[in-house]
């Protein structure tokens, strides 16, 4: 089973998220579809297109992402989504959405489970090696930069 993921965000958000991801699985362009929610149009045409946009992903099941609860795009969201054959998720990012496409074939609840672990476990303080943080002692004859 190929479940669908359509992400829902603001312009220009969403079309940036599957560019990113269609650079590592180019073959996930039919199961990723997009909304870039642009400023000032109005709810109910964004709306439509949503619902359009996740008709013709014509997957049985479909994960839908959005950028951050309680804005328009998720506002939107939770009007297309029952719960049962797609669900939601907030606060998408790319570690999220490339754990989804990796696992697109799961079963959707645990394609949730994946999505949501990807999302916390890509998020994290990264340290700074010692060889870039340390200063160089002006004697030294021979220093040489390390390039990683």
């Amino acid at each position: 089973m190929n479940n669908g993921i359509f992400i829902i965000a603001h312009a220009p958000l969403a079309s940036a998220l599957r560019q990113c991801v269609l650079h590592v699985f180019p073959d996930a362009a039919t199961s990723l579809a997009v909304l870039d929610v642009q400023p000032n149009m109005p709810t109910e045409e964004s709306l439509v297109s949503a619902r359009m946009t996740m008709a013709m992903l014509s997957q049985p099941q479909t994960l839908v992402l959005t950028d951050m609860f309680g804005a328009t795009p998720c506002n939107i969201a939770q009007k297309l989504v029952d719960g049962v054959n797609s669900r939601l998720i907030a606060g998408v990012n790319l570690p999220m959405l490339m754990r989804a496409v990796t696992y697109r074939n799961e079963p959707l609840d645990a394609l949730v489970a994946r999505a949501l672990a990807g999302a916390t476990q890509g998020v994290m303080q990264v340290a700074v090696t010692a060889p870039q943080n340390q200063q160089r002692k002006i004697h030294d004859k021979d220093h040489h930069d390390h390039q990683q």
